[in-house]
């Protein structure tokens, strides 16, 4: 099939949906198809268009519809659809979702938080990672507990709420995080600025390249997922192919990946509760050993080959004629 991908993530962004738009280009090439990435939909034939993002990819949805009233249409929820959007622009989100022959939900309990009429078209799939080196596996100070942050700053990811754990940590406590990702604007880099000077045990390392993000997770021996909102955090998908025990927050995008008998969640926006988990994590080696044998139970779930498999059976579900 000829496909077109539009993302309102730009050429030289390294957000979430510029990343999925890419991964999904190369693994449905593998597969044969023809595919195209695009910021605007300019009326351009294809067989189906799969639009990330309801509301920001909205008027390419319209545009689409308008032009190619029955052609196949794919649109995926982000997180900010799900929780945010479809609530403050109910009618531009669900105007999207209604245009739709098929949506996609990144994480398993996306069904729980849309309206009901809209299940039948929903197809849920699990964003996948490349094998990255085992976690741990990279030599680090032994004197030092490593916790690792990655993902862009912003307000949705609570982003300083591991650094702000800390405060909380006794003082013969080994553990230091460092925090990995562009600050969403200059208020955010400044904070991270701040709280780096200001904070002993915090790093923030700004944006790293794939060679440094998958060292820094090497040398990690935990990463914390802090977001107040999540459509299916894709780093989620990498931390569990590398065995790198997860902390979380407790919300229906963690949940939907983790599952719940999880045991490393902790209240949104709780810095205390985190804390606690930290310094379980750091001082009872079973505890770190049952989140590791969790997160590596998982890793298959989150290979590009059954990522690929979801993306045919999407396709082969909304194609019309």
């Amino acid at each position: 099939m000829r496909l077109t991908i539009v993302t309102p993530a730009g050429p030289d962004s390294k957000a979430g949906n510029r990343a999925t738009a890419l991964r999904w280009q190369n693994l449905l090439e593998s597969a044969n198809h023809q595919v195209e990435v695009v910021t605007q939909y300019e009326g351009q034939e294809t067989d189906c268009l799969i639009a990330l993002h309801a509301w920001r990819s909205a008027e390419a949805v319209k545009h689409y519809r308008q032009v190619w009233p029955g052609k196949p249409l794919i649109v995926v929820l982000t997180g900010t659809d799900i929780y945010r959007f479809q609530h403050e622009f109910p009618d531009i989100t669900r105007a999207s979702m209604d245009a739709a022959d098929l949506l996609i939900g990144l994480h398993d309990l996306v069904a729980e938080d849309i309206p009901e009429r809209y299940h039948d078209k929903l197809l849920c799939l699990r964003q996948s990672a490349p094998k990255p080196p085992v976690a741990g596996s990279a030599r680090a100070e032994k004197d030092q507990f490593y916790v690792c942050v990655i993902g862009h700053l912003r307000d949705e990811k609570d982003s300083l709420r591991a650094a702000w754990a800390c405060y909380h940590l006794p003082e013969d406590s080994r553990i230091v995080v460092s925090c990995a990702g562009k600050a969403h604007n200059e208020e955010w880099r400044l904070k991270a600025l701040e709280e780096s000077r200001s904070n002993p045990r915090f790093h923030y390392l700004g944006e790293l390249d794939t060679p440094q993000l998958e060292h820094l997770m090497a040398v990690s021996n935990l990463m914390v997922i802090s977001s107040i909102m999540e459509g299916g955090a894709n780093v989620v998908s990498e931390a569990c192919r590398a065995g790198l025990p997860i902390l979380a927050s407790d919300i229906p995008g963690n949940r939907g990946l983790l599952g719940d008998d999880y045991p490393g969640y902790f209240p949104v926006k709780d810095d205390e509760a985190l804390a606690r988990l930290m310094l379980r994590a750091e001082t009872d080696a079973e505890f770190l050993a049952e989140l590791r044998s969790k997160v590596t139970a998982l890793a298959s779930t989150f290979t590009p080959e059954r990522e690929l498999e979801s993306l045919e059976r999407a396709l082969a579900r909304c194609k019309k004629g």
